[in-house]
């Protein structure tokens, strides 16, 4: 796993310090080893943390001939196989990285080689003889890459930070992107809330060439001729299967790997067909609410004494999450995220990084199988429309008040969102159930309201109206720009390389073939999975209903985080932001200070984003549009 970044000069002039200053941005990505290669037309670097040959395999690494050079961030789980095809072709190896297979994949096949990786990856390759550079990203997403173009040229790197690090780089804030991150708790690719610099999509590469670029997509899983099922039987064998092999993939490392564990069916899964692969105990890691209603402690304490794993636990409160992690944390992030959830996973990851240096996780199960409870409300929202408007609207005010009385977050808070959602279409609902911000919140709070990127992820959905258009959204969006992108950065932040083995791109496109049947039937969520694990885990675990984690951020606001929130949203600060109204975000302050209303996950996202435009001062209080036009591919 390693970080990368470069950038072409074909207009600035050559500054050879400046990819140092870039590499040294990222070197939490890969504290092994840093490198750098120039040429007259593009600067490439890249941090590397040593997992697969730990003695070889530096970067940037290139070409005999020095005409190919090639600076690389992931894993790819074919490496072998795909080496003895390359040695056929008459390619000799000097290492036994898959950088190396990489590298003369690209020789070998050019663009074309892109499709037969395998893994997790972001890379780019400069061809000398062509003038060409390539950036490429996989499949899902799972690992970050973003550019920003100036002129004729183009900058890149694995976070915002590499790119920051250049001056021509205006840091303003997108307005557009603003509006989504308050609506969505992210922002949706290939926007960033930094004007001008996107995210190169997943299953995309871009190519430069002397100044012009363009954008091309290699892969999208829905494939029309992709083999259906026979029957709920046929598709739990051929599940288990595709699991069992990627899972012993992802286990492959020259270093010590563990597993993320949850207490639910996702991770426990993992977890079963790790423990099939393996001779020695794992080592198991998990976070703890104590006290919670939401603790999972029972659950992932049975799975770790039945695969009798070397298990380490930390307890998540008021004592561990300080100010000055949360700060720390900001940083980290790169680019604000309100959802809370990124806190357990910091400290996940530091605890982990003790012990290990790759953690499988449980990530995109619930995406690709249908494990969200809002599937289940966008079915019921659909009879509750049938119900007069009027009665919508009153029954919304009433679970308000009600949700402004209780100090807990429960079903009143899930009751008010579903209510909500019913005065929405199908299609916004669904995308802003995981969100904060109303549109009419956020019409009433910011001073420049633009809602423009959202009607256009609106216009991605297709028209026809069914569960499997709602998880291709959150495969597309919600997958790839909040949670893994919150696992990236605060693992990465941490040096620890984290593998979520169900997005093997095997399992995604076998996924795309599911009926929505498959997936959910009545009340239960992820039917199949349940299918395939019925005699393999404790009923206990499969009985347990999904809950999520309810982070107490209501409760830190309040308590031990409040002077970190009273000083970063003060009102001068704010006021001179020109973005939001003092007044309203004051009341909102105050109303949650007071306990009239749990306004904790609102100014959660207000404090992440307040500590970002602080640390990277970013300018802000005016209306700023993307300053380059760029080539993106729709979803």
């Amino acid at each position: 796993m390693c970080g990368i970044a470069g950038y072409t000069h074909a207009e600035k002039d050559f500054l050879p310090e400046r990819i140092h200053q870039a590499v040294a941005s990222i070197v939490h990505r890969g504290p092994d080893q840093q490198g750098v290669w120039q040429s007259p037309t593009v600067s490439l670097g890249a941090t590397r943390l040593r997992v697969i040959d730990t003695v070889a395999g530096a970067q940037p690494i290139s070409s005999n001939d020095n005409d190919y050079t090639l600076v690389f961030n992931g894993e790819i789980y074919n490496h072998v196989e795909l080496r003895k095809e390359l040695i056929g072709h008459g390619h000799q190896f000097k290492t036994s990285c898959d950088t190396e297979v990489v590298l003369r994949a690209f020789m070998q096949w050019d663009t074309a080689c892109i499709e037969k990786l395998r893994g997790m990856f972001a890379f780019a390759v400069w061809c000398e003889s062509r003038q060409r550079l390539v950036l490429a990203r996989d499949r899902m997403g799972i690992k970050p890459l973003y550019y920003a173009r100036r002129g004729r040229d183009i900058y890149f790197g694995s976070e915002l930070k590499a790119i920051f690090c250049h001056p021509e780089i205006n840091r303003t804030i997108d307005l557009h992107a603003l509006d989504t991150y308050l609506g969505l708790n992210y922002v949706a690719g290939p926007q960033t809330l930094a004007a001008g610099l996107v995210k190169l999509m997943p299953g995309c590469f871009l190519t430069w060439h002397d100044g012009e670029i363009s954008t091309h997509r290699y892969w999208q899983a829905d494939l029309a001729d992709a083999v259906k099922p026979s029957s709920l039987h046929d598709a739990t064998e051929r599940l288990d299967h595709l699991l069992s092999a990627s899972i012993k993939e992802h286990l492959a490392a020259d270093v010590p790997v563990g597993i993320w564990l949850s207490g639910g069916i996702d991770s426990s899964t993992v977890l079963h067909y790790a423990s099939q692969h393996t001779t020695t105990p794992l080592k198991t890691f998990s976070i703890t609410f104590n006290g919670r209603e939401f603790d999972e402690s029972p659950y992932l304490r049975e799975m770790a004494g039945r695969y009798s794993t070397e298990h380490h636990e930390l307890d998540l409160g008021p004592s561990t999450v300080t100010p000055d992690s949360i700060t720390e944390q900001a940083y980290y992030s790169d680019e604000p995220n309100a959802d809370a959830g990124a806190v357990p996973v910091w400290h996940l990851s530091r605890m982990s990084a003790k012990e290990v240096t790759v953690a499988l996780s449980g990530e995109g199960a619930d995406e690709l199988f249908g494990g969200y409870i809002t599937y289940l409300a966008d079915k019921y929202a659909r009879r509750a429309r049938m119900v007069p408007r009027s009665l919508r609207r009153l029954s919304l005010r009433s679970a308000n008040r009600l949700r402004a009385s209780n100090k807990k977050i429960g079903l009143d808070y899930k009751l008010q969102r579903f209510l909500h959602g019913t005065l929405m279409d199908e299609r916004s609902s669904h995308i802003f159930w995981n969100g904060t911000f109303s549109q009419e919140q956020r019409s009433q709070l910011m001073v420049s309201h633009n809602s423009a990127h959202m009607l256009k992820l609106l216009a991605t959905i297709p028209a026809r109206g069914d569960l499997r258009r709602f998880m291709a959204f959150d495969q597309a969006y919600y997958l790839p720009d909040n949670l893994l992108v919150k696992v990236d950065r605060m693992s990465m932040a941490h040096s620890l390389e984290v593998r979520p083995a169900f997005l093997d791109h095997r399992i995604v496109e076998f996924a795309a073939t599911l009926p929505a049947k498959y997936c959910i039937q009545g009340r239960t969520l992820k039917l199949l999975l349940r299918k395939l694990m019925k005699d393999k885990l404790p009923h206990s675990i499969l009985a347990k209903k999904k809950q999520g984690l309810d982070i107490p951020v209501h409760d830190w606001l309040r308590g031990h985080l409040k002077p970190l929130l009273l000083d970063t949203l003060n009102r001068k600060t704010v006021e001179e932001s020109g973005l939001v109204y003092w007044p309203h975000l004051d009341s909102l302050i105050k109303l949650h200070m007071e306990r009239k209303a749990n306004y904790g996950y609102h100014l959660w996202g207000m404090l992440m984003l307040f500590l970002w435009i602080k640390q990277w001062k970013i300018q802000c209080g005016q209306d700023i549009q993307a300053l380059e036009d760029f080539s993106t591919v729709s979803v």
